[in-house]
């Protein structure tokens, strides 16, 4: 099944929903950053998020990006997505490795207490930056706490990853349920009653259920409907000539002293771990065109 995500509202407008399956997202990240079960589940978690929220996005040119910074063994993790479903992302150290806690993957005792940091770069001078402190470290909670502090939007956010016995990604996904400022108390607590009903969104990913099955596991009776679908993919737009400018933007004496050192240099990209190479004739064309700069 293809990696997708819909959109919706239920209860009339007064809650709008979102929902992901993104296990072809998240293997395909597992394998390019050769990435260990417990990193793969975070990122993974991460990723889901990320890409739903990028669909939230108006404008194609959108992009929201998505760090956590914790204390804990498997560093920093970064997201980033835009509003066409497509979304990339890397953790600090894809081989970490824990000890299982209660016979669960210790996402929380991976990631330790740090900073989530939500950057939304929507064509202003100037991006929206919204940084929260990791209430629980299991991501979910945690852009939850984002939504609700940062954003001022009471939400729901559920992620899973499960896993294959041979560390492959067996199935990916996650909800966000949202109340709009026109919410009746009514509805807020017949919203807060089947939250509280739900099981782990790896139970219901478990179950095969679909996006559209989970909304309507979860809001059931209350007029759901659903109003778009957009494909999601792990996509990366890195290329020789991005990696070239980057290698640029270090300036002509760095670029000399390359060129001394007399050997070819290999770039990687963070996103998705593809090698780029940069002969000494590639870095002496990149160091002319320094030079034209000027």
């Amino acid at each position: 099944m293809n990696d997708y995500i819909v959109r919706g509202i239920a209860a009339g407008g007064q809650i709008r929903v979102f929902a992901a399956t993104t296990r072809n997202v998240v293997e395909t990240a597992r394998q390019h950053h050769e990435m260990s079960p417990i990193a793969t589940v975070a990122l993974g978690r991460l990723l889901t998020g990320g890409a739903m929220m990028g669909t939230m996005m108006k404008n194609d040119s959108d992009v929201v990006t998505i760090q956590i910074k914790g204390n804990g063994p498997i560093g920093a993790m970064t997201v980033t997505a835009d509003s066409k479903g497509r979304v990339k992302g890397f953790v600090a150290n894809p081989q970490v490795m824990l000890p299982l806690k209660d016979g669960k993957l210790d996402i929380a005792g991976a990631l330790g207490l740090g900073v989530l940091s939500v950057i939304k770069d929507i064509g202003l001078r100037e991006p929206y930056v919204g940084d929260t402190i990791l209430v629980t470290s299991e991501i979910a909670d945690d852009l939850t706490y984002y939504f609700a502090t940062s954003e001022q939007v009471p939400s729901s956010v559920g992620l899973g990853v499960l896993m294959n016995k041979d560390n492959t990604v067996e199935q990916a996904g996650g909800f966000i349920i949202q109340l709009m400022p026109d919410a009746k108390e009514e509805t807020i607590e017949k919203l807060e009653a089947r939250i509280k009903e739900v099981k782990s969104v790896t139970q219901l990913l478990e179950e095969g259920m679909t996006p559209e099955e989970i909304l309507e596991h979860i809001l059931g009776d209350m007029g759901l409907e659903i109003l778009d679908k957009t494909p999601t993919e792990f996509y990366c737009n890195c290329s020789k000539e991005r990696v070239a400018m980057a290698i640029m933007s270090v300036g002509k004496d760095e670029i000399d002293q390359m060129i001394e050192e007399g050997n070819p240099i290999e770039v990687k990209c963070h996103f998705c771990n593809t090698a780029y190479n940069f002969s000494i004739d590639d870095l002496k064309h990149l160091r002319e065109l320094c030079e034209k700069r000027k």
